[in-house]
């Protein structure tokens, strides 16, 4: 198996930037994903010399970045609502080049299946002006997967005919909203995977994936529909997967993600432990 880079969500540790950096250097892991949308981190927010002394921070602690988190909260459903989102993922891809990574990795929204749908068309022409610009940086937006099956999505990237828009590939969304195979999932994306999230978790019951992410009717909370675990407590069938990244030549980060839990520096220890066990 690949002795693959382990990453950590700066934001998952619930800490300010510098204690994040330090506990991320504390445990041994390579690098770090970071929020990019608003607060301090935000691309207007940051300065050029403000840049310089993040990245300074992070490589004086062994570590780079692994990509940056761009995702807005909205998707790219909307047309109005779309050059203004557009504009600011082209910011957040500057920040993230100034910080030397090539990813920033983003949702956006749910991919119909019906590619004759209304809003297929609206996000496929989002995309194509994000990946042109992408392209433009040798550089990635990197779409997460869990709100549509890796068949449909892979089907949407076609569709673009370019690399620039890629994928991030979250195997517990997957299992946690679709109920998708995330090791097939590795082979079906297996030309657009450019980052992985390590998060693990369980689906509760079955609903539509636009409920879910709030598209048609409010945000289902988590708990209800699905349930975030630790690493290895969940659905995630990590040998089989990880086996599979290897096997497609995937040689990019496992950045680990906890968005839930009281003690998430606990969690992300664990999960960096269970990680390195897994590829021995």
């Amino acid at each position: 198996m690949y002795q693959f880079p382990i990453g950590v969500l700066m934001d998952s540790f619930r800490l300010d930037t510098r204690e994040a950096i330090e506990k991320a250097a504390q445990l041994g892991v390579q690098g770090m994903q970071m929020y990019a949308t608003r607060g301090e981190h935000a691309p207007e927010n940051m300065t050029k010399q403000q840049r310089r002394e993040l990245l300074d921070m992070m490589k004086s602690n062994g570590l780079v970045f692994s990509a940056l988190c761009g995702d807005l909260g909205m998707g790219f459903g909307n047309a109005e609502k779309n050059p203004e989102l557009i504009e600011k993922s082209k910011r957040i891809l500057d920040l993230a080049k100034d910080l030397e990574t090539d990813v920033v990795t983003t949702h956006i929204g749910v991919v119909p299946q019906d590619s004759n749908h209304p809003r297929y068309q609206i996000m496929q022409d989002a995309c194509a002006e994000l990946s042109r610009y992408a392209d433009s940086l040798n550089a990635h937006f990197a779409i997460e997967t869990g709100p549509e099956t890796s068949l449909t999505l892979k089907k949407f990237l076609d569709s673009l005919g370019s690399r620039g828009v890629a994928v991030n590939l979250d195997p517990a969304n997957l299992v946690m909203v679709t109920g998708d195979d995330p090791v097939q999932a590795v082979y079906n994306l297996k030309d657009y995977i450019v980052h992985t999230h390590a998060k693990d978790g369980v689906k509760l019951l079955d609903r539509d994936p636009e409920i879910i992410y709030g598209i048609i009717e409010d945000v289902i909370q988590e708990g209800q529909a699905f349930q975030e675990v630790p690493l290895g407590q969940g659905k995630v069938p990590f040998p089989e997967y990880l086996n599979a990244l290897t096997d497609i030549g995937y040689q990019g980060f496992l950045t680990i993600e906890r968005e839930v839990g009281e003690n998430p520096a606990a969690d992300i220890a664990l999960a960096v432990e269970y990680l390195r066990k897994q590829m021995k």
